[in-house]
């Protein structure tokens, strides 16, 4: 059973648009259990949502170069991740480029990168 007083807060400081992680800092930082404020936070979150939503921590130098990324790509950094985590898990698959979606080979396509593709000369009879 949830600490009733530790929900309220972390209900409190949500309405007033904290995330949980600037709610879970200060609490550890003030001794309370890990254990405790973990228990507080699941009796807030629908279960449902859990399953679909994942927290990391990320290097600041990882975090750079994944905001690099994500601007190039025209991707905010959810979206960036994702996309890096489904080509992750098509090419891990054992799947080949053929099987993959066909918004990948329309950016495959489309794309700036020369891999695989071969510069052919024209023909002599088309050239001038």
């Amino acid at each position: 059973m949830p600490d009733k007083s530790l929900v309220n807060f972390i209900a409190k400081a949500r309405k007033r648009g904290y995330s949980d992680l600037q709610i879970r800092t200060p609490l550890m930082q003030n001794g309370w259990a890990v254990n405790k404020i973990e228990e507080a936070f699941d009796s807030l979150n629908p279960k449902f949502k859990s399953k679909n939503q994942i927290c990391i921590f990320l290097d600041t130098e990882v975090l750079k170069k994944l905001e690099k990324r994500a601007k190039k790509n025209m991707f905010t950094i959810p979206e960036q991740i994702e996309d890096i985590l489904r080509r992750s898990c098509i090419m891990g698959s054992g799947t080949s480029v053929s099987k993959e979606k066909i918004d990948d080979l329309l950016v495959e396509c489309f794309s700036r990168s020369k891999r695989g593709r071969k510069n052919k000369a024209l023909p002599k009879k088309y050239e001038e």
